[in-house]
């Protein structure tokens, strides 16, 4: 037997030994088409090659492609379970050719890797082509050597093929394979082709015609291939089954969830063990491409094929979750073509573990409510709109799984209804929301949400990609356009994009498009919360709501707010294990150029404290270990050790972050809830530098830090300025701090010297005042007064102490002006005490001098004012309070 994961690797080997580049699976997310939530076929990820928008170095190209389609046009979610070919998640084999060979080598290709290399029976297989398309014909009848009766002219749309109303489009060719007439059915084009006789295994698109608005055709100057064949389809096929769950994958997936249920896939089990097996499937793909179940785009899409399969898993008696307990066996089947389900293994099962425990935590009740609900209804009956709108509402059971649930006893839902409560309820949120007092221009913003949902978010994990325009703002109100020049914000359904949140400042970067459309972003909001908003300049072109735009962040900036981010969380827990565990985060900025980070802590931080803080931060970017991702419950996560962020909110799912090695019993050194962009590893960070620690307020203190480049310029700003400081003191830079304590002890001792000899100087009658030459008599009491240019106030007291003692009995009153202020001190001879106070006399002389107060003792006082110019005003004040 020929396995699936042989027919893969021999059609790629084919190809590519027929000049084809062998190309690896895109991401399930299709970031080059916002029309669409997930690639559903293998030519998506060549799109923009098809209209030019790009352009390849080889023009031949195959693959093997994921496909999923659950949502929105292409939705096979209902059937998935019931048929034998329809599934979530599919492969798709192609080979394209990108202007090179056209409908002759692309024929060739399929007939020759069909019959010659796979060897299936040319008298099994048929060739249908566009009714028109006589080229085609011919074509299959010289190569193939088909009778004509089996090679089919189909008039539909089945064999025309177009990538939208207008654009790339022509002729397909549909290869059909008769799986005997054993099973009803007829030929394509027959009465009865819906029959399951006649499988089509591949279709060959020849990109013809260039379609326009008017509906004309016109020839493209480079015809191209573009094939599409099910790897599920071919796989029956080559192991001889009808049915694609028959094949060797799907019966590796079946039989191990048959072991763990204990249930065998027979009878009425069937249906449910074939949903858990392709549902296992998407889920896990999904989650490995980056997508989380949520509430809303494509993790609603997500949380939607989960809860299906999980309903099933309910059915065939599993009593504990078993999802995630299949996630080795589909490794094991498909780990070796698509390594990336091994490398996300840990956190799909981890997701899938943790979302059907919630889930069964509310199935029960919801299905309860179900079957109360249908007790008396008969098949043919319609189940109220509202009571499932309730179900979703309150259990979180998605319309489609309430829908599942009544199909086995023939009874439906009514949807209208449905839709009304859910119409109600937005109603009711609005009102809410306007009488909660909240800003005028919110209104616009809830009027975007309500009318597009919220936007779609890929920049965990890209930084580039296609969105659709849902809406333009110009000066606060809603445009359907805007040009060069214009001031807009720009909407589009999704966006790598981060929006300010959380203290991370949002991206900037471009957007544009083919047309010549050049915004330049300079912010990107996050209104309500759940919409990105991109502030922008329109430098060229014109933008319109509706048209498809290339959005591209600016990745060095978004790198250097990725360092930042991930170092505030590594610089909270140093801060836990040196201050202790009372430290919490009280606010943070993370921006291109700087993080700042507030905490809770009663004192400022020693030198030591920021010393060991910085070093262990370092220490752990050194260790360059990945920052792993999980999603959560609050409630689990805040159990699991993470740390909740200051100013966060949070809703039934957050981003758990854990970074850095295990200490101890921990498991990281870093765990904490936060939906911002990090590094993918800590080395990204590179360098950790705190340039300030201060106070914000009582009890709360601030940290200021660079990261990476900016670090390493702060450090090379600060070793410049070493060396310039040594260069000027003629010595080199690791002896500059010994230099500058012999300098300061140089200084020091000259002061000293100074003031000595400036004391020496007053004591001996010189300088630039002295005392005055003969003691006045005063209301009595002899005076004696100097005023001093320079002279240190610290040595006024011992000044007049030394020329009371010449005085013998009196007052002396020194005053000293430095850089215009001056200090005047008073002192008064013991015998006069009583009859003259120091304090007094200080008092006034200060006053004189624009200054307030003065104080001492009686015997000796001392102030000060700011008018050094007032000196003699100030002595006569003295003089005045002496007269009496």
């Amino acid at each position: 037997m020929t396995s699936t994961n042989d027919i893969r690797r021999s059609f790629l080997d084919y190809f590519a030994a027929n000049g084809h580049e062998a190309v690896q699976s895109a991401p399930l997310v299709p970031y080059n088409d916002p029309t669409l939530m997930f690639v559903n076929a293998g030519m998506v990820p060549f799109k923009n090659v098809f209209t030019g928008l790009e352009s390849r170095t080889v023009p031949r190209a195959a693959s093997s492609q994921k496909c999923v389609r659950a949502g929105g046009k292409h939705n096979d979610l209902d059937n998935v379970g019931y048929t034998a070919r329809h599934h979530t998640f599919f492969e798709m084999l192609g080979n394209f050719s990108f202007g090179d060979y056209f409908k002759e080598q692309a024929i060739i290709h399929a007939w020759t890797l069909l019959t010659k290399e796979w060897g299936l029976a040319p008298d099994k297989l048929t060739a249908t082509v566009y009714h028109t398309d006589d080229e085609a014909f011919d074509l299959w009848r010289r190569i193939s050597g088909l009778p004509e009766e089996r090679i089919i002219r189909i008039a539909t749309s089945d064999n025309f093929w177009s990538m939208g109303d207008t654009g790339p489009c022509g002729p397909c060719s549909e290869i059909f394979y008769d799986h005997g007439d054993h099973i009803p059915g007829g030929p394509p084009g027959s009465p009865d082709e819906d029959g399951d006789r006649f499988i089509e295994i591949w279709n060959l698109v020849f990109m013809q015609f260039e379609q326009a608005a008017d509906g004309s055709r016109s020839e493209l100057p480079k015809p191209s291939i573009d094939t599409g064949m099910g790897l599920e389809r071919i796989a029956a096929v080559m192991q001889g089954v009808h049915d694609n769950y028959d094949t060797d994958t799907f019966k590796a997936l079946i039989a191990a969830s048959e072991s763990l249920t204990g249930v065998r896939a027979a009878g009425d089990h069937v249906a449910s063990h074939r949903v858990i097996a392709d549902h296992l499937r998407s889920t896990s793909f999904l989650v490995a491409d980056g997508v989380l179940p949520s509430n809303e785009g494509r993790g609603y899409v997500l949380r939607r094929i989960m809860r299906r399969a999980m309903r099933h898993a309910h059915l065939l008696g599993a009593s504990e979750p078993l999802m995630h307990r299949l996630v080795p066996a589909l490794v094991t089947e498909m780990g070796q073509a698509y390594p990336e389900l091994g490398r996300a293994q840990p956190l799909i099962q981890e997701v899938l573990e943790r979302e059907e425990t919630r889930f069964r935590q509310t199935l029960d009740k919801g299905l309860k409510l179900l079957d109360e609900a249908t007790g008396g209804m008969a098949a043919g009956e319609s189940l109220p709109g509202e009571t499932a709108f309730r179900l979703y509402d309150t259990y979180g059971f998605p319309y489609d799984l309430t829908e599942d649930a009544l199909r086995a006893r023939g009874i439906g839902v009514d949807r209208e209804g449905f839709d009304a409560a859910m119409a109600q309820q937005k109603a009711a949120a609005r009102a809410a929301w306007k009488g909660s007092g909240a800003a005028a221009d919110g209104e616009l913003w809830f009027d975007i949400a309500e009318r597009e949902g919220a936007t779609e978010f890929t920049g965990y994990s890209s930084t580039s990609g296609e969105g659709r325009v849902v809406a333009l703002v110009v000066d606060g109100k809603e445009v359907q356009s805007a040009e060069a020049g214009a001031e807009v914000i720009v909407l589009t359904n999704q966006t790598p994009f981060y929006g300010e949140s959380g203290g991370q400042t949002g991206d900037a970067g471009r957007i544009g498009n083919s047309s010549g459309l050049s915004i330049s972003v300079s912010d990107t909001s996050k209104p309500l919360g759940r919409l990105h908003a991109h502030h922008g300049r329109i430098e060229a072109g014109r933008i319109a709501v509706g048209e498809t735009v290339h959005l591209e962040i600016d990745v060095e900036r978004r790198d250097a707010i990725r360092a930042n981010h991930s170092a505030t969380h590594l610089l909270h827990a140093a801060l836990r294990n040196r201050l202790g565990d009372h430290v919490t985060q009280k606010g943070s900025l993370v921006a291109e150029d700087r993080l700042r980070f507030d905490f809770s802590h009663p004192k400022p931080l020693t030198d030591a404290d920021i010393a060991a803080i910085e070093a262990e931060v370092n220490a752990e970017i050194r260790h360059n270990e990945p920052v792993v991702t999980r999603l959560m419950s609050p409630d689990d996560a805040i159990a699991a050790g993470a740390m909740a962020l200051f100013g966060e909110k949070y809703g039934e799912e957050v981003r758990v972050l854990s970074m850095g090695r295990a200490d101890g019993d921990a498991k990281f050194y870093s765990v904490e809830l936060c939906g911002g962009t990090h590094v993918r590893a800590l080395g990204d960070i590179a360098l950790f530098r705190i340039v300030s620690e201060s106070a914000v307020s009582s009890g709360v203190r601030r940290i200021e830090a660079l990261t990476g480049e900016a670090a390493r310029q702060w450090l090379v700003a600060r070793e410049d300025a070493l060396k310039a400081v040594a260069g000027a003191m003629k010595t080199a830079p690791e002896e500059v701090v010994g230099r500058v304590a012999a300098l300061m002890d140089e200084r020091k001792r000259l002061e000293k010297e100074l003031a000595e000899a400036k004391k020496a100087l007053a004591l001996g009658g010189g300088g630039s005042a002295s005392p005055t030459a003969s003691v006045e008599q005063i209301g009595g009491v002899n005076f004696t007064y100097q005023i001093l240019e320079g002279f240190d106030p610290k040595g006024l007291r011992a000044l007049v102490d030394e020329n009371k003692k010449q005085l013998g009995s009196g007052a002396n009153a020194v005053i000293s002006v430095v850089d215009g202020r001056a200090t005047i001190a008073v002192g008064v001879t013991d015998d006069l005490a009583g009859r003259v106070s120091a304090v007094d006399l200080v008092r006034a002389g200060v006053e004189a001098l624009g200054g307030k107060g003065g104080g001492g003792r009686p015997d000796m006082a001392q102030g000060g004012g700011p008018d050094g110019g007032k000196a003699q005003d100030a002595i006569a004040a003295v003089k005045a309070v002496l007269a009496g």
